[in-house]
């Protein structure tokens, strides 16, 4: 043994990818002592899928923009849609006085007809 060194735990490193944390939940399970008799200790509880979360949240926080994007066209779509609604009960309205103007001229000029 090399002087200077006891018999501690390794240190962990931690990478700027998975940095090293004193979180509970993150850092790997205990194992079971051997002296106990099995399944007399309460099972090892641990996260699992800590590192899955947080890629999901970086995934999720990268199709933040795809999805306002999409909402945004969503949004233009129903408002281009209203607008030709408006548009085609402006031409119907706009259509229904001009056949009433033709109805009142004919029945005018059946009037005029039989009259004289």
């Amino acid at each position: 043994m090399i002087a200077g060194l006891g018999a501690t735990a390794p240190q962990r490193i931690g990478t700027i990818d998975r940095p090293h944390t004193h979180d509970p939940r993150n850092q790997a399970e205990m194992s079971v002592p051997t002296h106990e008799p099995v399944g007399s200790a309460t099972p090892n509880v641990t996260i699992i899928g800590a590192n899955d979360s947080r890629q999901n949240r970086t995934r999720a926080m990268q199709l933040i923009p795809e999805a306002l994007a999409r909402a945004h066209m969503h949004e233009r779509l129903q408002e281009a849609d209203s607008q030709r609604q408006a548009v085609r009960l402006v031409n119907a309205r706009r259509m229904q006085r001009r056949a009433e103007r033709a109805s009142m001229r004919a029945r005018r000029a059946l009037a005029m007809a039989v009259m004289h």
